[in-house]
């Protein structure tokens, strides 16, 4: 029994602060019903309009905020009070998740009432996301357990996307889509408990006199203007553009080739989660953020393969598998792109570049979702997930070639910090 713990103590490290593990089991908690909604949201549409279009559609509805506001949403991170604005996040997207289980529980539910409501959520979410990034950094004790919280964030993430959309598929089987909308709006309350009983130390935020458009500027420049978090941040957009898309295709799959119904779309989705748990386990043993680099060099390229087979997969056991390694290459990229950044970025710039962080991770993705559901219903699902895969593997080769460069730039910087010796 000792030896059981010693051995999860490292994968646990994060957990030595109070706060953080009131964050993490309200996000535990809530993100299985955030999970659950998403499931039930595309089957609902697919249910309603028969249209890959319309997926699309409400994919780009849900993220295209995101890509217009998480900058601004970086801003207000950067100057408030970070604790407040996610009791105020978190408190919005319950109202919405109970508005459309509200609609979808007394069958008054249309394709326009989800748009709008994908929307507002979209909204939220530009302020909420790069907000939930910076926060970590207050709520460890120790900074060089930044890295294992992050990878613990990502696990609880896709360990919730392994259970929520399993529960997903047997309750709209079931009862209807309905109940996981209600589900999911009562969950928030499990995060803002946890949020309310957090003690925090202040933060010290600097006076500003730049206005807005100043410090989006500095903000833009900063990030871009230094190659390695230039190559991560472009590389993350290829990724979001051309790879996750294939997220809002799967009910085509599901129902058209695989012959299946909701409990197929359920098991399809909960493979990419335990492929994504299982990133994320082996990210949180990680003892350093010294040779990520190479993780996110390759990681887009494993995905690539992955959906191409997946693709042309009809057989459930191989599309399951295809869609864990998957699942596992996307956690890979995601998470180690965000613990680099987190690591390298100077502290008065990090929710901005958080939200640049959000714009190429979420903001870039609802225009991969117009695109693929446009595609889909020219050239067939299948083609558009095989399309995708392959210029995945082409921006893995070329961040592979530039990255022997990225790395005498980042040296530097983890050698200030004390992550490795100067002879390294």
């Amino acid at each position: 029994m000792d030896f059981g713990v010693s051995k999860l103590k490292p994968i646990l490290r994060a957990f030595e602060s109070k706060n953080y593990r009131l964050f993490f089991a309200g996000q535990a908690i809530s993100l299985i019903g955030t999970w659950m909604t998403q499931l039930a949201t595309v089957w609902l549409v697919y249910r309603l309009t028969n249209s890959a279009l319309l997926l699309g559609v409400v994919g780009f509805s849900s993220q295209i905020p995101n890509f217009v506001l998480s900058p601004f949403g970086g801003i207000l991170v950067d100057r408030w009070n970070r604790h407040r604005i996610l009791i105020a996040t978190q408190s919005l997207s319950m109202l919405q998740s109970l508005a459309l289980a509200f609609l979808a529980l007394t069958g008054t539910v249309d394709i326009w009432h989800i748009i709008v409501l994908s929307l507002f959520q979209g909204f939220i979410n530009a302020v909420d996301s790069p907000a939930r990034q910076a926060f970590v950094t207050e709520i460890i004790d120790k900074r060089e357990n930044l890295g294992n919280a992050i990878a613990l964030n990502s696990s609880v993430f896709n360990g919730a996307r392994l259970v929520g959309p399993t529960i997903a598929g047997l309750l709209i089987a079931s009862v209807g889509a309905g109940v996981c909308f209600l589900i999911d709006g009562l969950s928030y309350i499990a995060v803002i408990a946890g949020l309310l009983a957090m003690k925090l130390k202040p933060r010290t935020i600097m006076p500003q006199t730049a206005n807005v458009w100043q410090r989006l500027k500095e903000g833009f420049n900063y990030a871009f203007g230094f190659p390695p978090i230039r190559a991560i941040l472009l590389l993350l957009a290829l990724f979001s553009f051309m790879g996750m898309p294939y997220t809002v295709l799967v009910p085509i799959f599901a129902t058209k080739i695989l012959q299946g119904g909701a409990e197929t779309l359920g098991f399809l989705m909960a493979a990419v989660g335990v492929g994504a748990l299982t990133g994320g386990i082996y990210l949180s043993s990680r003892q350093s953020v010294v040779g990520l680099g190479k993780i996110i060099a390759f990681s887009p390229a494993v995905l690539g393969i992955g959906l191409i087979i997946f693709s042309q997969s009809s057989i459930l056991w191989l599309s399951l598998v295809m869609l864990l390694i998957v699942g596992c290459a996307s956690i890979l990229q995601i998470a180690s792109s965000n613990t680099i950044l987190q690591t390298i970025v100077e502290e008065d710039k990090r929710g901005r570049l958080m939200s640049f962080y959000t714009m190429a991770f979420l903001g870039v993705l609802p225009f991969g979702n117009l695109a693929s559901g446009a595609l889909a219903s020219r050239l067939g699902a299948p083609n558009t997930v095989m399309l995708g895969g392959l210029f995945c593997i082409l921006g893995s080769l070329i961040f592979a070639q530039q990255l022997p460069q990225l790395r005498r730039l980042i040296r530097p910087i983890y050698h200030k910090i004390g992550l490795i010796s100067k002879s390294s």
